[in-house]
């Protein structure tokens, strides 16, 4: 004689074993052991392609790093050098200024207009 209780008892133990068989199902092994160990060979090559891939992104953006600074230095060194010709512009205008207004360069002034 089956009660109520007892159907309802027993469809909750069939759904949970249901549920834990979708969450955990049974292992079932389809493949041979050949091809599991192919299987096996396969994830270790991948591994092995992975690490290479993950090591040449890893010097790719290491050199970006290095493009990036050795980019940053060549704007400063052309930066400081516009600026040192801008200067030497300047000194040069002042030595002449200087040149032309002295009695002592007045002889070696004409002699290079003449050349």
């Amino acid at each position: 004689h089956i009660s109520l209780s007892d159907v309802t008892t027993l469809t909750e133990l069939r759904a949970k074993d249901h549920s834990s068989r979708i969450l955990y199902p049974r292992h079932r092994s389809l493949l041979p052991k050949m091809m599991n160990a192919d299987m096996d060979a396969v994830d270790a090559e991948n591994q092995v392609i992975l690490e290479e891939k993950t090591r040449l992104i890893n010097q790719v953006l290491e050199l970006q790093h290095t493009l990036e600074d050795l980019s940053a230095r060549v704007d400063a060194v052309k930066e400081e050098n516009l600026k040192l010709k801008s200067e030497n512009q300047v000194l040069g205008q002042y030595i002449e200024n200087i040149m032309s207004a002295s009695s002592v360069f007045q002889t070696t002034d004409t002699k290079s207009k003449r050349k």
